[in-house]
């Protein structure tokens, strides 16, 4: 016998019982971008690496370590992409999407990859919905996204989160912040991991975001941003505050956030799961006024979030609105012999072509067994077609839910018109 083929490490099928979740996210991610004016772009699955090292930044981890580089067959350096905002900031200048007009509003639903040790709600192949916009610089703009991502995670029905929010100001403030963090950690050099130790003269902010639980621990008490900020960015960021209190949507400042991407300017905020099993982040973004021109485009600003997929079936399991079973065909047609599978078969090739999502057995399965079947698969009505169906010219079909009965002439026409009565009266009732 060969020997078993496994998926790689840190990647995951996601099975047909599985799938109608994930549709039910996407779906819902599609629909809340469309209430806010965004539309969908797609871009390649790989970049030429130095839109990662120019856009992420050399100082992150994601470059420093995870990503999937490789050299193709041309000799050229490419990598797999690790994250989704510098593609979009790729494309709208490639494409000259900044010239058409402003605001830029679009979302993405991608893979991921990233070479990291696989966590719960984390695989080196991930899913991510995201949304970027270009051309706002107020804060308005940024109370905008966040009211998205919140309305996304209320539509999911995921209510055990809270919203965290900082500002990292801009490059001028943030020089005078970097000369207090290397005052700071000057005395703790030896403590610090490697990595830490190379970020402390490049991009010591990068030290708060550190994992190591050491580092963690000496960056407690750290200095913190927001004592730093420009006035204009204090009033960005005060903007930010007033517009989230307008809209009655409740935060936390948390001066610990600096998000995990070195593009990032002014506004960053995290919505973090607070339940029991799902503690971390859901969706996480912020402002990025400078990368557009720091990757060759018009100086442009920028704002956006991320929220992974597998997190967020995570945190809908934790507030159990994940969805009770896998949707099934409208219709699964029981012949009860030989004789009538041939009409099993025109009709479900005419119900089909009227719209209606049938199937019938293909396995040669008794009578019982069908309708065993049918169950199992979801089924939401069966029609059991045997010798007296066909003479009588009409048949009955069983709501699987309820066990009703419902009439219908044996003509494709007549029972897609009492499905879709009683379907859609099945769907009021939800």
């Amino acid at each position: 016998m060969a020997q078993k083929i496994t998926a790689p490490r840190g990647t995951k099928d996601v099975l047909p019982s599985e799938v109608g979740t994930w549709q039910l996210i996407e779906n819902t991610a599609r629909e809340v971008s469309r209430l806010f004016g965004f539309r969908e772009i797609r871009f390649p699955t790989f970049e030429h690496t130095e839109l990662f090292t120019r856009g992420v930044g050399d100082t992150t981890d994601i470059v420093q370590k995870e990503m999937y580089t490789f050299t193709d067959k041309g000799g050229r350096s490419v990598t797999l992409r690790p994250e989704g905002t510098a593609s979009v900031v790729r494309s709208i200048i490639e494409n000259s999407l900044i010239q058409a007009g402003l605001p830029i509003k679009v979302y993405y639903i991608v893979p991921n990859f990233r070479y990291e040790k696989p966590q719960k709600g984390r695989l080196r192949e991930h899913h991510q919905f995201g949304v970027e916009c270009f051309g706002p610089e107020g804060p308005e703009a940024d109370v905008e996204v966040i009211l998205l991502g919140d309305t996304l995670l209320m539509k999911l029905g995921i209510s055990s989160v809270s919203l965290e929010i900082n500002s990292i100001g801009c490059p001028e403030c943030r020089a005078e912040y970097h000369a207090a963090l290397r005052d700071y950690f000057a005395e703790n050099l030896d403590k610090l991991c490697e990595t830490c130790n190379s970020r402390y003269e490049r991009n010591p902010m990068r030290i708060l975001d550190c994992k190591e639980r050491s580092c963690g621990q000496i960056a407690e008490g750290a200095p913190n941003i927001i004592d730093y900020l420009c006035p204009d960015c204090e009033k960005h960021f005060e903007g930010v505050k007033q517009g989230l209190n307008d809209s009655g949507i409740e935060y936390t400042i948390n001066p610990r956030i600096v998000r995990g991407l070195d593009y990032y300017t002014r506004t960053v905020f995290e919505f973090i799961s607070t339940g029991v099993g799902t503690q971390g982040t859901v969706l996480g973004g912020g402002r990025y006024d400078k990368l557009v021109s720091e990757l060759g485009g018009i100086s442009t600003p920028g704002l956006g979030f991320g929220s992974g997929i597998e997190r967020l079936i995570l945190a809908m399991e934790e507030s159990q609105t994940l969805p009770d079973k896998s949707e099934g065909p409208d219709l699964f047609i029981v012949a009860v012999d030989e004789e009538t599978k041939s009409v099993a078969a025109e009709l479900s090739l005419g119900l089909r072509k009227l719209g209606v999502a049938v199937e019938r057995d293909l396995m040669g399965r008794s009578l019982k067994a069908q309708m065993k079947y049918a169950s199992k698969i979801n089924a939401s009505y069966v029609a059991v077609i045997g010798s007296n169906e066909v003479s009588a010219g009409e048949v009955m079909l069983r709501d699987m839910d309820k066990g009703i009965e419902h009439s219908s002439a044996l003509v494709a026409e007549k029972i897609a018109q009492t499905l879709r009565q009683h379907l859609k009266l099945k769907e009021n009732e939800r």
